[in-house]
């Protein structure tokens, strides 16, 4: 079944509400310019001049929103909702030319339909499973779902998982505006091809003419996503890194290196205009740098948080990270590779990178002979950002209230399969979730007897400051030193600072930034280091923190904060419905017992 998107029949036109154009189509040219000629000094809470979104004027959206507007605090009310239906199925795919494998699918297509809403829009979106013997749950990356954790799709903290046949509608509120991605949060499923991205319309850091929409980067395998979820555990208990993957796929697809299977993915350009490219790595294992051979992109958002542009030749991506650029087409008329490779300073092992063509118009149709920039050889975030609206970090009490977690490799425990294994673990402790019985349905029993391999941590309850130092445990001694791209749910955290070794709150505070911070809802724990970061609690649920290689969140590497559980609204019948239809299916099927996190 097509991607079908119906707007609401009430839906009431707003002649002030001027928006960006459809994706790919040429914009009017605004009547009014609004000057984003400098970042705001301090964060607007009042209007922001009036002023019409369009090739020149990017900064403006509508009257008493823009750039300058702090969404955390403040966003349009549309009085939209938008619809769209995602069917997952169990089907083959061939995006390489390699041959047919077995691939889970949106739509029957990879990667899945493109949502997209304006700033300010709800988004209503049914999810129907039609796999025969698999749950699913699907997590919008990096949303807000500001008071709304019951839509937060993560199955064993926030929902139980979908049973075959079953359908949900998740519903919430578009209070950010970027580029983001949905997956699965059932195991590693999301490695077989439940993915798609998510485009929210707003303003913009710097001006342009044309959106091409997102762009995806990820790796891709040849085994399913669970049989390397299973050698990957194998390969734990002698501390081996999991099996390489096999490809890169840009926006889904890739030419076979040794056959003539599959195509390069092509993106058309006419010179001198201006566009802008949303990049997400969605990608289950690997950080992905990329480049465009002549051309430098600019970037403007760095995952939801507009930032001073900045022009780079190669970006890195770590798994989930998100970044918004603006290409100029100022190069002669010719055909231009885009290069994705595996960033191996990043602990990334793909066996080779992908290419896909830019192309001007006017170019003949052939292959590209442009040579590529000099590769980075570090791994870290794309630095510095500086976020457009300026928001300070209290340090006063960074001291007193910074909490550690340690991560380190060599936990062991039984799992569910009777199997003792070594997983990864945050604070001695790997995560492993109970689909049956997800962590709202703890609050809903007024039980606060969590399992210890929840682990969860309670906040205090009220607004205020919480700072987290997340430490691979033996600094460079530690016994697998490699990065972690750390992503936080229900928050943008703000990225206090991060090194090599162990950090020592009493010497390397001064390291660290309080004014601006970069903010973000994925980043870079490095290898054998250190990160600190913070987000203040304003936003009641339960949050998911954990490491997006999917193998390591499997083995345990993660944590859930219940935040301000009183002022959680508790989920109704519907909510309860799908624990009912998926404990009917899950206890008549005592063969599919849960082999890793679930998450």
């Amino acid at each position: 079944m097509l991607l079908h998107r119906l707007l609401h029949p009430m839906r009431i036109c707003q002649s002030l509400d001027s928006r960006t154009e459809n994706i790919g189509r040429d914009a009017e040219r605004g009547s009014t310019q609004w000057p984003p000629s400098a970042a705001p000094t301090t964060t607007s809470r009042a209007p922001d001049s009036p002023c019409k979104n369009g090739p020149l004027t990017r900064s403006c959206w509508s009257n008493g929103f823009s750039i300058a507007t702090d969404f955390d605090e403040k966003w349009p009310n549309t009085g939209k909702t938008v619809y769209y239906t995602l069917e997952l199925r169990n089907t083959t795919c061939n995006p390489d030319g390699n041959g047919n494998r077995t691939c889970l699918l949106f739509n029957d297509q990879l990667p899945g339909p493109t949502i997209i809403a304006d700033w300010g829009d709800t988004i209503a979106v049914t999810v129907k499973n039609f796999l025969p013997d698999n749950g699913t749950s699907i997590h919008w990356h990096g949303v807000r779902m500001l008071d709304t954790v019951t839509e937060d799709g993560v199955n064993g903290i926030t929902e139980c998982p979908l049973a075959p046949g079953d359908t949900k509608v998740y519903t919430f509120r578009a209070t950010q505006f970027g580029t983001t991605w949905y997956h699965s949060h059932h195991s590693a499923q999301y490695g077989d091809g439940a993915v798609g991205t998510l485009i929210i319309n707003g303003p913009a850091a710097a001006n342009y003419d044309i959106d091409l929409g997102t762009y995806s980067v990820t790796d891709w395998y040849y085994p399913t996503a669970f049989q390397i979820n299973a050698i990957s555990h194998q390969n734990l208990q002698v501390q081996a890194p999991p099996p390489p993957g096999d490809t890169i796929l840009i926006n889904g697809t890739n030419k076979h290196p040794t056959s003539d299977g599959g195509s390069y993915s092509k993106v058309k350009l006419t010179p001198g205009k201006k566009y802008r490219l949303r990049l997400v790595n969605t990608s289950v294992d690997n950080n992905i740098r990329v480049s465009l051979d002549g051309h430098k992109m600019k970037i403007i958002t760095g995952d939801f948080i507009p930032v001073q542009p900045i022009d780079r030749e190669w970006i890195l991506l770590g798994i989930g990270q998100r970044y918004d650029i603006v290409i100029q087409a100022n190069q002669p008329v010719g055909n231009y590779w885009f290069r994705a490779i595996a960033a191996a300073p990043c602990a990334s092992g793909n066996r080779f990178s992908a290419l896909s063509i830019f192309q001007y118009d006017g170019a003949p149709n052939a292959d590209p002979t442009t040579t590529g920039f000099t590769v980075p050889t570090t791994c870290a975030d794309e630095a510095p950002l500086v976020p457009w609206v300026k928001n300070n970090v209290p340090s006063e009490s960074f001291i007193s209230q910074a909490q550690n977690l340690d991560v380190d490799l060599g936990r062991q425990q039984v799992t569910t399969n009777g199997e003792s294994i070594v997983v990864w673990a945050v604070n001695m402790t790997a995560i492993d979730i109970q689909w049956e019985k997800p962590t709202l349905q703890y609050l809903i029993d007024g039980n606060t007897n969590y399992p210890q391999v929840s682990n969860l941590i309670e906040i205090p309850a009220g607004q205020q400051w919480t700072y987290w130092i997340i430490q691979e445990t033996g600094g460079t001694g530690t016994r697998v030193p490699i990065p972690h791209p750390m992503h936080l749910h229900g928050h943008d955290f703000y990225i206090l600072g991060s090194g090599r070794g162990t950090f020592d709150k009493n010497v390397n505070v001064a390291d660290l930034k309080f004014n601006n911070p970069d903010r973000r809802d994925v980043t870079f724990l490095p290898g054998g280091g250190w990160v600190v970061v913070a987000f203040p609690t304003d936003n009641p649920g339960a949050w998911l923190m954990h490491c997006h290689v999917a193998w390591h969140i499997g083995e345990g590497l993660g944590v859930q904060f219940l935040e301000r559980k009183s002022e959680i609204t508790l989920p109704g019948p519907a909510w309860q419905q799908t624990c009912t239809n998926w404990k009917r299916y899950y206890s008549g099927n005592p063969a599919w017992l849960k082999e890793d996190s679930g998450l």
